[in-house]
């Protein structure tokens, strides 16, 4: 798998990838995709740069989606569980995952300056953190991987 994020794409075709993705999933499995919950895969969708739930709520607040947090966060969590976003815990924020049909563990590339984020994918179930678990019969439940720097537009205009 690539990093997406920093590099030059057709964002188009990726947003049109992972929401069909998103809706076959959805069908197969017999869950709700309701209206929020797919418009807030879109807004996340739209860049690749980490999103606060208030700032989610304020484009569903403007479009007439509800205006309540529970609202932003019921379809986070719906969309976390399945796998279509990632919490990005440097910064309390959600980003849509780049590879959501891959059983993966994320890797993500932080820009301090513009809140850009990459993704990549992980090789931390191949390496020491899964080697130490695994000697100490320790279960890892969960892994976050999140590195902070300069993406290439922000180093760009220093």
């Amino acid at each position: 798998m690539s990093t997406i994020g920093f590099s030059e794409h057709d964002h188009g075709r990726c947003i049109h990838t992972a929401m069909t993705q998103a809706e076959t999933y959805c069908a197969t499995n017999k869950l709700h995709f309701t209206p929020v919950r797919r418009r807030v895969l879109e807004i996340l969708l739209s860049k690749h740069q980490a999103m606060g739930a208030y700032d989610i709520l304020a484009v569903l607040a403007e479009e007439g989606m509800g205006s309540q947090p529970p609202v932003a966060y019921r379809a986070l969590d719906f969309l976390v569980q399945n796998g279509f976003v990632h919490r990005i815990e440097r910064l309390n924020a959600y980003t849509a995952c780049a590879h959501p049909n891959h059983d993966h563990i994320p890797a993500f590339l932080i820009c301090r300056e513009c809140k850009a984020v990459a993704e990549a994918d992980s090789e931390v179930s191949h390496g020491d953190l899964s080697h130490a678990a695994k000697d100490t019969g320790f279960t890892i439940e969960k892994i976050v991987v999140e590195a902070e720097g300069i993406c290439p537009a922000c180093s760009g205009r220093a």
